[in-house]
């Protein structure tokens, strides 16, 4: 059975890198595949967890954004795991955890379940430190968002992740992305004359 799963993570890592081709603002295959690492490096940590829900989810986390997809009811999701003949039980599950991870959409809530905040933790954890700030302009260039507007993202969500982690794990390594985004504020506003605002 493990090596029955292993290659259904193999084929979800094929199935999200074909989906997400040609994608480079920021929320493509490139980032699904860091939440899948930090997941990885997360579930190491936390023995009891579900590892094949838990990889399997951070894989399928983005296969239905409603930025980059018209669907519901994550059908692009759903569509794989039932051609993987995945148990409807287990379907569920990992459309629960899919669905708890969107930061605007689950603001202040944690998920229930361990496994739903290992994901949510890996896919937060990409969004700071350098690979954030990364994705952030890369995204606001995508959508032709000023930099001023960028910025305020910074405020908005990105300062704000690292008190919303649910694993010790995840916030040790938040910590230390909280603090170069904050060095990076700093020599922004040195950079641009707007004067430095509290990074929090």
């Amino acid at each position: 059975m493990m090596i029955e799963k292993d290659m259904i993570i193999d084929d979800a890592i094929d199935y999200v890198k074909e989906l997400f081709a040609g994608n480079s603002d920021g929320h493509g295959a490139d980032h699904t595949m860091r939440v899948y690492y930090n997941a990885q490096m997360i579930i190491a940590e936390y023995p009891d967890a579900d590892s094949f829900v838990v990889l399997l989810a951070a894989l399928l986390h983005d296969a239905d954004d409603h930025k980059l997809f018209n669907t519901e009811n994550n059908m692009n999701a759903r569509s794989f795991m039932e051609q993987k003949d995945i148990s409807s039980e287990t379907i569920e599950q990992i459309c629960e955890i899919i669905n708890s991870v969107s930061f605007s959409h689950n603001r202040g809530k944690r998920p229930e379940n361990l496994e739903g905040k290992i994901v949510q933790d890996a896919d937060r954890l990409d969004a700071i430190g350098a690979i954030g700030i990364a994705r952030t302009f890369a995204y606001g260039g995508k959508v032709g968002r000023p930099l001023s507007d960028s910025i305020k993202h910074f405020y908005d969500k990105l300062l704000l992740l690292k008190d919303e982690l649910n694993t010790d794990v995840a916030k040790t390594i938040a910590q230390k992305r909280h603090e170069y985004m904050q060095g990076f504020l700093e020599e922004y506003y040195e950079e641009t004359g707007d004067g430095q605002r509290d990074g929090g």
